[in-house]
């Protein structure tokens, strides 16, 4: 359970800190999602902070499963 919830955690986080990447310096174009999904339209840097939020708490719980 705790290798999932890492996996999760990484996607999380990579999703998130690539989409403020994207959003702030237009790199990362093919690998991100926030700015692919349409109805996020000027919504990408909130999308981006929750998602790094939500893996930030991911690995948490994950860190939490392994002990």
């Amino acid at each position: 359970m705790s290798k999932l919830l890492g996996l999760l955690c990484f996607l999380l986080l990579s999703q998130g800190l690539g989409g403020l990447v994207h959003y702030f310096w237009d790199w990362f174009e093919v690998w991100t999602l926030v700015h692919r999904i349409g109805f996020l339209d000027g919504y990408e840097v909130f999308a981006s902070v929750v998602l790094l939020v939500l893996g930030v708490l991911v690995g948490g719980v994950a860190e939490r499963f392994e002990g």
